[in-house]
């Protein structure tokens, strides 16, 4: 059927370019979408050669396209239309699209009475706002995600379905709709009331509204009965020519509205295309500004990353001349200690010789003087304190030889409390050194990690300056 040729060709064309041009699967003219839903559209005009293409048709199509490939799609479309009854509504003039109007207008009546009467006091009659709800199945004007609700009842329900949503859509507008004049209800239900429901909490009340309204197919059958029975009445009662010349103004009418439909989906084509095309001009200077700032940013990296090796070498060199002058220190202070250690040890080595000679000298001294007091004749050459008598030189000589022990007894003990000061001289300077290397290690650390610091940071800021930027342009 493909290859066959349709005479409804150049229509089919120009409704594909029209059909959800925003719409990511449909907006590329000679794309996938639109290649698929121009066969679709082509084989259903080709297979049904009665009723053909019908302008909207394509919407329907496409709704099934997004859910399921071509083949699929193709087939279920012949479903709706044969099985569902929907090709009925395009047989014989409309008559039966023109029931399906009748019976809208008397559920209003018994449903909503008020709008209804506004709607009889301004001449507004249901073909004039009503006929894309039934021919297209709503699919032509309202967001995509409330038409799948009412595909899914239309399969499952079957095409009577599409009086409950009428019956809500008009529910949940009556209080806009009794406010307004013809012109006014026309542009609320061409411009405002798609608009509505582009809230999906809008739409799923909708569906349940329209859920929960129970029409009988008992009381449709019974408004059917009643159109026929009128227009046959009308039939009998009317002459030809002025049924054929309302026939004829109403077919007008139309042909009018459809062309105003026409008008509004072009303007809305080409306003989207234009939204588009700006849309596509931002992007593209977005991305334009968002790679330079990738650049800017990788270059800051780049940097950080120089900084950050720089940093690590000082570091490093940093924490070896202050490991070695650590290891100097404390080999100076081990060597200090040592000679310490080691006066320590003489000072007491000397202290026991000292105290063991100074015993011995007064144990020698005693015998002496034991010696001395049991001989007679020694007795008068010495006193009572063991001194030697003898003349005043010879006391002399011996307090001269005893200072002079005294004093180089006194200048070793002053040189061994001078050595002894040295050293502690040293000591001291060895720790005072040992505190300073100290504090400048702490130092040394301390830069190295506020440098890390600052890198770091300066990084995080500058990541985070980018994605912040990133995320308000994207937005």
């Amino acid at each position: 059927m493909r290859t066959k040729e349709s005479p409804q060709d150049s229509a089919i064309t120009r409704d594909i370019n029209r059909t959800f041009p925003a719409h990511d699967y449909f907006k590329d003219t000679g794309g996938d979408g639109q290649d698929s839903l121009y066969k679709i559209c082509k084989a259903y005009s080709v297979y049904d050669e009665e009723i053909g293409y019908c302008q909207g048709q394509s919407f329907l199509a496409a709704v099934l396209l997004l859910h399921m490939p071509e083949e699929q799609a193709f087939s279920v479309l012949v479903k709706i239309m044969f099985d569902y009854g929907l090709r009925e509504l395009f047989k014989q003039n409309f008559e039966d699209l023109h029931c399906k109007f009748y019976q809208l207008e008397r559920l209003m009546q018994e449903y909503i009475p008020d709008l209804y009467n506004h709607f009889l006091d301004i001449s507004l009659e249901a073909h004039m706002y009503a006929s894309q709800w039934f021919l297209t199945l709503f699919t032509a004007k309202f967001p995509l995600y409330m038409v799948f609700h009412i595909i899914d009842l239309l399969l499952c329900e079957g095409i009577s379905v599409i009086f409950n949503v009428a019956l809500g859509l008009l529910k949940t507008s009556k209080d806009d709709l009794l406010l307004t004049d013809f012109e006014g209800a026309l542009k609320f239900f061409r411009v405002q009331l798609p608009k509505r429901y582009r809230s999906e909490e809008n739409a799923k009340r909708l569906m349940e509204l329209a859920c929960n309204t129970k029409i009988s197919q008992k009381k449709l059958k019974k408004y059917e009965k009643e159109y026929h029975t009128m227009r046959e009445q009308q039939a009998q009662q009317e002459d030809p020519i002025e049924r054929f010349e309302r026939e004829n103004r109403r077919l007008q009418e139309a042909n009018m509205r459809l062309e105003q439909e026409n008008d509004d989906l072009a303007h809305e084509l080409v306003t989207s295309k234009i939204a588009l095309r700006k849309d596509l001009d931002n992007a593209e200077e977005k991305a334009d500004a968002l790679n330079k700032e990738l650049l800017m940013t990788k270059q800051k990296l780049i940097d950080a990353e120089d900084e950050k090796r720089r940093l690590e070498e000082e570091s490093a060199q940093l924490k070896e001349m202050c490991r070695r002058e650590l290891d100097k220190a404390e080999s100076e202070i081990k060597k200090n200690s040592s000679i310490i250690g080691d006066y320590k040890q003489i000072c007491s080595q000397l202290s026991e010789r000292l105290e063991k000679q100074q015993t011995a000298n007064k144990v020698e001294i005693e015998k002496i003087r034991q010696k001395v007091d049991d001989c007679d004749r020694c007795r008068d050459f010495f006193n009572k304190e063991g001194r030697v008598k003898g003349t005043s030189s010879a006391k002399e000589v011996s307090d001269e030889d005893m200072d002079e022990e005294k004093e180089t007894l006194k200048n070793q003990l002053r040189e061994m409390e001078l050595e002894l000061a040295q050293t502690k001289l040293q000591l001291v300077e060895a720790e005072c050194k040992i505190q300073d290397l100290e504090h400048h290690l702490g130092l040394a650390l301390s830069e190295v990690q506020a440098a890390k610091k600052t890198w770091f940071n300066r990084t995080l800021s500058s990541i985070k300056t980018a994605t912040g930027v990133q995320g308000k342009e994207t937005c």
